[in-house]
């Protein structure tokens, strides 16, 4: 069998995923390519990977390329823990003033975005910088940030008490719209599922089962996280208390909920339907 190319995002949030893939508990059919969400969405809109966890909003914005994979998401119902703008002024003060955004995330900056424009109503002038709290503030009234970076800035500025307002994105939304925010799903292009269902039906399979692993094994993933991040083992526990990654109808509510909102935002051409690998696709 040919080995398909899975994407995996470099972050603490896809470790319970990856974790039974990387101890060797599951027997993949795959080569494993670690990225930032920006870089595997790239990577998977070039061709250059069958499957990956990718930003949902770039579903969104190619969805006659890939099908989502059933129940595998990066999400939240209510605060995320990684995600978070930290500002130096409250939110409404921000009209007008700059904002500095990652270039790691392509979501996040999204949600940002319907956020500002429909939740705080505020006008900001958005500038992509390197993803480091310090550098963005030294040129910035506010600075996003997502992922281990995130979570590394926002323990330090707990625990240090910099006096900035830190606004978690994910409470943000719920707070907003009621819903699950999600991040991140997991996809397969349409080209090669419709013509290796057998291969991707393996692959699938293997993730739900990684997943299982992952859920099982978890004190065991809290070490590993901990020991890669550097974080405190009690840090990376509470966490990923907070990141879900399951997809079920809630989550499907959710999504076409933020996809209604990018779409009154100007971030998305037309309103989203979702095709679910597996489910009729009519």
């Amino acid at each position: 069998m040919t080995l398909i190319r899975l994407g995996q995002v470099d972050y603490l949030n896809c470790l319970p995923i990856y974790y039974a893939f990387e101890q060797g508990l599951v027997d993949v059919p795959a080569v494993l390519v670690k990225g930032s969400p920006t870089r595997l969405n790239g990577l998977f809109l070039r061709g250059e990977l069958e499957m990956t966890p990718i930003s949902s909003i770039e579903y969104a914005r190619h969805p006659d390329r890939c099908l989502i994979v059933p129940g595998l998401s990066i999400s939240s119902d209510g605060p995320v823990g990684s995600i978070f703008l930290m500002s130096k002024v409250p939110l409404t003060e921000l009209d007008g003033k700059k904002v500095c955004l990652p270039d790691t995330s392509a979501s996040a900056v999204a949600l940002l975005r319907v956020l500002f424009h429909h939740y705080y109503h505020v006008d900001v002038q958005f500038e992509s910088t390197v993803s480091d709290l310090e550098l963005m503030l030294d040129c910035a009234d506010a600075a996003l940030l997502i992922g281990d970076e995130a979570l590394a800035a926002y323990r330090r500025v707990r625990e240090t008490r910099v006096p900035l307002v830190v606004i978690d994105l994910g409470e943000a939304w719920k707070k907003f719209t009621g819903e699950r925010m999600v991040f991140a799903v997991w996809v397969v292009r349409r080209d090669y599922a419709l013509a290796h269902p057998r291969e991707t039906a393996v692959l699938v399979a293997a993730l739900h089962q990684a997943r299982e692993i992952g859920l099982r094994e978890r004190e065991a993933v809290l070490d590993l996280g901990a020991r890669r991040t550097g974080l405190p083992r009690e840090f990376v526990a509470d966490y990923l208390k907070l990141v879900r990654h399951d997809f079920d109808a809630d989550h499907r509510r959710g999504l076409l909920t933020f996809y209604d909102y990018t779409y009154k935002t100007g971030l998305t051409d037309e309103r989203v339907r979702l095709a679910i690998w597996g489910e009729h696709l009519a």
